[in-house]
């Protein structure tokens, strides 16, 4: 409410001389040169002459009364309504409504007071800044009109300067500057305590089979913190068993957990509950940690040197991350043309290292045209087998040598390989195009490569013709692409804990030469590669979940022609919903629903489960949730401010009373108010002479007359 217009009237003297002030300024050195002449003369009347031309002077200098007629002009005090993050917790976001009503309506009789109101949402990762709101709503109030502040919040301010703001102390009409008071609300009884879990230190990458270490802190915040306390500490690594770590209140500690598997893991901390505490939300945490591998070791074995070996090279060697041991087979052992054996080979195949004593450290196993003459002897070949079976990766590249007698399906391999190929009439020599297949469109191996074309059959792809592939007579497995009349081209299998791998065809190397127009060569070889380490993005059967803008979208990929119709989503406070899965492409699926709770959220489609945190948008909001006078109550006594608490119920606020105050106070024990700053509009002024000049020719002529007859006497 402004205040009504009342008429008030000022008076001020003031000065309008009647001549130029340098004439002025002569006249007085001429008086001032009489006047002392006089003196030294000792001439009678001098004082008397004196005094009339001061008379004189003062009258030329135009002294006059000022009066101005005018309009009070009503204050404004700036409300600032904290309604962040961390006023979510209890009722402080209605106490603070609640109050903000109630403060609009007193300002409404108190006369001369405007009061504006401005609200303050979260600051974007910097905490809440009500300061900087304050400043910028203040910026269009003439500074001789702002009465002050009120600050209605938990206390939790992250911009609190350590001196009153500029606005908060504008200079008066003397030049002084008077500071204008800082009134805090606070959304609570008294001061809480709270209980808060910090990640001081993460790696965002660990290597698989070793340890990550965090380091943590666990604080608590109030009147009376118990440092040193033990308590305990969960981590739940989503899916797997938790671990329980004990920790002690205010101390940083390293924790240490086993990295599983490669790729993206979610691992929630939580710390038990202290009693009486204002929230539990800050006592958890998630921290993301991506899997990966130390180094990459791979076994390239390859038959007689042909075209393909080069490509394989070249894909292998570019990756920093893989470790390679290739060995070529430049002649078979029954070959026997008398030449020296030092001149065979620079170094002896080291069979028994490779197949026996070191094969469970390679990573992959690539056997690429090799054919099999009695080079490794059959138990090595079981070791292969074994190999494959307890978790490790095969990839067999094969051409004609397939179709002699002895080859490696006719071996203990044989048992693992997922397609066979007949001696007779086994090798298909014709161009032909390869082609995806329906579940080649769906595995996430060949799904998306370039050119590969939309159509369900894959029979739309555009790459470079092949001129050669085997015929096979059984097929088990997942076939990605096929040749001409639908030969199996590309066989995936599962065997056990292992993989194997199988193209039926040697002539992958005329697409890294262009060949009709060549095809993505090594995105493919990289994908089977990568498959075969079971590399997690590259899974068939994946169930993804990520979470942002308060939503949780999950994603299903499968290669089955039939996909799950629906996700069970489970909350961090253990509630459950279903929810249904849309196709969003081929072998695509999605669901989305509201997550709005911190922690870790569960999506289990019955066979997989997915993890996902959301991301924490304001660490310095969430980092201290207690309701405070700490940190706002010294700027408010700096002001000569009040600090009230209000209670944590909407319905019986403890507010004080909006008045104006009587006295040099601006608060008190159930008041508050804001001092009269006397703003004013001018809508008037006039002048009158303060020396009439009939008065002044009178006492002039009077003083001339007295100091002519002092001089006669």
């Amino acid at each position: 409410m402004t205040m009504p217009n009342l008429t008030t009237l000022r008076h001020m003297t003031s000065f309008s001389p009647l001549l130029p002030p340098w004439l002025l300024y002569t006249l007085a050195i001429l008086a001032m040169i009489v006047l002392l002449a006089g003196l030294l003369r000792r001439a009678r009347g001098t004082l008397w002459r004196a005094a009339a031309a001061a008379i004189v002077l003062l009258w030329l200098s135009g002294p006059e009364r000022i009066s101005e007629t005018g309009q009070a002009l009503p204050e404004t005090a700036i409300l600032v309504v904290d309604q962040s993050s961390s006023m979510s917790v209890g009722q402080r976001a209605a106490v603070a409504h609640q109050a903000a009503e109630r403060l609009q309506a007193e300002a409404a009789h108190v006369p001369g007071l405007t009061l504006r109101t401005v609200t303050v949402h979260d600051g974007h990762g910097q905490g809440t800044r009500l300061f900087a709101a304050l400043d910028q709503a203040a910026a269009d109030i003439p500074p001789a009109r702002l009465a002050g502040a009120i600050l209605l919040t938990d206390g939790q301010v992250h911009d609190t300067p350590p001196q009153p703001p500029e606005r908060l102390r504008p200079a008066d009409s003397g030049g002084r500057h008077a500071t204008l008071p800082l009134h805090v609300l606070l959304t609570g009884r008294g001061e809480e305590t709270d209980r808060r879990l910090r990640i001081l230190q993460a790696p965002p990458y660990a290597i698989v089979g070793q340890n990550a270490t965090l380091r943590v802190q666990v604080d608590d915040l109030g009147p009376h913190p118990d440092n040193g306390t033990e308590v305990d500490l969960t981590l739940d690594r989503g899916g797997e068993p938790p671990l329980h770590k004990t920790v002690r209140v205010g101390q940083p500690q390293d924790i240490t957990l086993p990295v599983t598997h490669p790729g993206p893991m979610l691992v929630g901390l939580s710390v038990s509950p202290l009693e009486g505490e204002v929230s539990t939300v800050n006592n958890q945490d998630v921290v993301r940690i991506n899997g990966v591998r130390d180094r990459l070791r791979v076994l390239l074995v390859s038959g007689t040197p042909n075209q393909g070996e080069r490509v394989w090279r070249r894909l292998l060697k570019a990756d920093p991350s893989v470790d390679l041991v290739h060995f070529t087979i430049l002649r078979p052992p029954d070959k026997d043309d008398g030449t020296p054996l030092s001149d065979l080979a620079l170094i002896a195949f080291p069979v028994r290292e490779l197949f026996q004593e070191k094969i469970s450290q390679f990573d992959l196993i690539i056997l690429d045209g090799f054919e099999n003459r009695a080079i490794l002897p059959r138990t090595y070949l079981e070791n292969i087998a074994q190999y494959v079976r307890d978790g490790g990766g095969l990839l067999l590249i094969g051409g004609p040598e397939f179709l002699g007698a002895g080859s490696l399906q006719d071996t203990p391999l044989g048992d693992i390989l997922p397609a066979h190929v007949p001696t007779e009439g086994g090798l298909v020599e014709q161009r032909f195009r390869p082609a995806l297949t329906a579940d080649g469109h769906r595995h996430p191996v060949t799904a998306g490569l370039p050119g590969a074309g939309t159509a369900p059959d894959g029979h739309d792809a555009d790459w470079g013709p092949w001129y050669r592939v085997l015929r096979t007579d059984s097929v088990h497995g997942q076939v990605l692409m096929d040749g001409p009349a639908h030969t199996p081209l590309l066989v995936l299998d599962r065997v056990d804990r292992g993989r194997v791998a199988f193209l039926l065809s040697d002539q992958i190397w005329l697409w890294s030469h262009g060949e009709g127009g060549g095809g993505p060569q090594s995105e493919l070889l990289r994908h089977v590669s990568h498959w075969l380490m079971k590399e997690p993005e590259l899974e068939e059967e994946q169930l993804t979940a990520t979470i942002a803008n308060d939503r949780i979208v999950v994603t299903r990929r499968t290669a089955a022609a039939v996909a799950p119709h629906a996700v069970t989503i489970t909350a961090p406070d253990g509630t459950t919903r279903q929810i249904p899965l849309h196709t969003t492409g081929i072998g695509l699926s999605q669901a989305d629903a509201p997550a709005t709770q911190q922690g870790i959220w569960m999506a289990d489609d019955g066979t997989h489960r997915a993890f996902a945190a959301p991301a924490q948008d304001d660490p310095v909001e969430w980092s201290d949730l207690r309701a405070t006078a700490s940190v706002t109550a010294p700027l408010a006594g700096q002001t000569g401010g009040g600090l009230y608490w209000l209670g944590d119920d909407p319905a019986n606020l403890h507010l004080p009373a909006l008045r104006a105050p009587a006295s040099g106070r601006v608060s008190g024990p159930d008041w508050m108010g804001f001092p009269q700053r006397d703003a004013r509009l001018v809508t008037g002024r006039t002048a009158s002479p303060l020396l009439p000049a009939w008065l002044v020719l009178a006492l002039a002529a009077m003083l001339l007359l007295t100091g002519w007859w002092r001089e006669g006497r």
